[in-house]
């Protein structure tokens, strides 16, 4: 497969037409539609059927969707490692992160950086620990900003100065408001809006085989608190994520059962970082060593 053709089949499929991709990628249609033949022949399989007004993928095509954003976000980030490779004073360093007040110290450190160096970027994928270290083990980040996760045997870590507690959050209107603190098992039976990685991870710990009254769930938290806002339940996460001051709609009501977080830094055992991936990692940890 070559990338180009890979390219091709993308902007096909984002389109969902065969001549506007051409056009955007000022090729002739002729051209793209023999490519993708060709490539449809390589692989074995079809890849997209046409209909009167669109063209729409198959199942392997929706599978060589998602592997071929993979593998040209691995290139062109690879290409940018190797044109920077020569100074420090430019390229983009690749994060993925859970939410976490602990963040604070990577911008301090992205920041550090950028007095000194104004044109290293920084790209952030926000995610759950299962979509985070799929990016890292795929190489298409450089850094995982997890919680409460180790793994020797795979990855170097290293721990993160701010504790996360956990807790709800809560109308400033609902009763609940006025507690200094809740247990678990004050949470039974209430409305809860969670994050699937605490249904997976957390709630067995937690809770055992407790019947938990689940409303919904969230990736990230901004819809959640509008969730909480509009008193559809009450959203487990941690501490300072969101505005929760006096003049905030909404109040944090801490859980004293259960034990604070870390975040880690996390990154691939034996990996060759690119020149800035090294250089945030070295500062990363002489600003850890000094807090």
């Amino acid at each position: 497969m070559e990338i180009r053709v890979l390219r091709y089949f993308l902007e096909m499929a984002r389109e969902g037409n065969m001549s506007r991709a051409a056009q955007k990628l000022h090729i002739t249609q002729p051209t793209m539609s023999k490519q993708l033949r060709d490539l449809e022949t390589e692989l074995g399989v079809k890849l997209y059927t046409r209909t009167n007004y669109n063209i729409e993928l198959t199942e392997a095509g929706h599978l060589l969707q998602k592997r071929a954003h993979d593998i040209i976000d691995l290139t062109d980030k690879t290409t940018l490692e190797f044109q920077n490779l020569a100074t420090l004073a430019e390229g983009t360093i690749y994060i993925g992160s859970a939410e976490s007040e602990s963040f604070t110290t990577v911008a301090k450190t992205i920041r550090g950086l950028q007095l000194l160096h104004p044109k290293i970027q920084l790209h952030v994928f926000s995610g759950n620990i299962q979509d985070v270290l799929e990016q890292l083990d795929k190489g298409l980040i450089d850094f995982a900003f997890i919680m409460d996760y180790q793994d020797s045997t795979k990855y170097e870590s290293y721990p993160m100065p701010m504790p996360d507690r956990w807790g709800l959050i809560v109308p400033q209107t609902d009763p609940l408001s006025q507690k200094d603190s809740l247990t678990l098992p004050e949470l039974i039976g209430l409305p809860l809006i969670c994050s699937r990685q605490n249904m997976i991870i957390d709630f067995p710990r937690w809770f055992g085989n407790a019947n938990l009254h689940i409303v919904a769930t969230y990736n990230l938290l901004y819809n959640a608190m509008i969730l909480v806002r509009e008193c559809v339940g009450y959203a487990l996460t941690y501490d300072k994520i969101v505005n929760t001051a006096l003049n905030s709609e909404l109040t944090f009501v801490p859980l004293r059962d259960v034990n604070i977080s870390t975040m880690y830094c996390l990154w691939r055992k034996h990996h060759t970082f690119s020149t800035v991936a090294q250089l945030f990692i070295n500062e990363l940890k002489k600003h850890l060593n000094h807090i």
